[in-house]
């Protein structure tokens, strides 16, 4: 069942869970123009489409798909690429250092910083290194309200991705959740992780001390 999670004044932000993975699929489309982003096209490619179809309701433009951003490579993330891939003809991008775990190709490999424009609105892709070696967040920021960041598996309300205990890893991730996007946005950003419900940076801000000493 798709939802329209925001309204904003440029742009819509739809989402779809999908799989025994709880896996969210979102699409953002731009009122003005009909563009649009999927990030993640996790499983069941018939139901993303039917995702990126509602969302035509939110435009008097005709909407086509822009960019698929996959926020990392692990498996449950990039099951409907293929085939979203060409049903939508849409580009596909993903983190730099994530592109050769993924079996379809990167038409566009992010790297920290790199700001996508399309047509009604901009995107900036954060690098998080520690999930996957080149898993991204993906940054709007609304003119008008707060922003929102979809964070993959990086970020979760309560903690951090899963970094399976390596502790190299979970500092690496750590420190570039707490440099990267603690100490850039403000507290009422929004929070739309790969997984579950969503949360914002000031509910998890004062757990950081907490997630650091216990590891994980």
């Amino acid at each position: 069942m798709t939802e329209l999670l925001q309204d904003l004044s440029e742009i819509t932000i739809r989402s779809l869970s999908v799989s025994e993975m709880d896996n969210n699929v979102y699409v953002l489309t731009s009122k003005s123009t009909g563009a649009q982003v999927l990030v993640d096209a996790a499983d069941d490619a018939p139901a993303i489409l039917g995702l990126l179809a509602d969302a035509q309701e939110d435009t008097d433009a005709e909407t086509r798909v822009a960019l698929i951003i996959t926020t990392h490579s692990h498996w449950d993330h990039v099951r409907a690429l293929a085939e979203v891939a060409d049903a939508t003809k849409a580009r596909t991008a993903a983190g730099a250092d994530d592109v050769e775990d993924i079996a379809v190709a990167t038409d566009v490999p992010l790297r920290h910083g790199d700001v996508g424009s399309f047509e009604g609105f901009e995107l900036e892709a954060i690098h998080l290194r520690g999930h996957t070696p080149g898993s991204v967040a993906i940054l709007y920021r609304d003119p008008h309200g707060p922003a929102h960041l979809f964070t993959g598996d990086s970020l979760f309300p309560g903690g951090i991705g899963n970094t399976q205990g390596d502790p190299e890893r979970f500092a690496s991730l750590f420190d570039d959740v707490v440099t990267r996007v603690f100490d850039r946005l403000p507290d009422d950003t929004v929070v739309h992780p790969g997984h579950g419900r969503g949360t914002t940076l000031g509910a998890e801000r004062g757990s950081l001390a907490e997630w650091k000493q216990r590891g994980w």
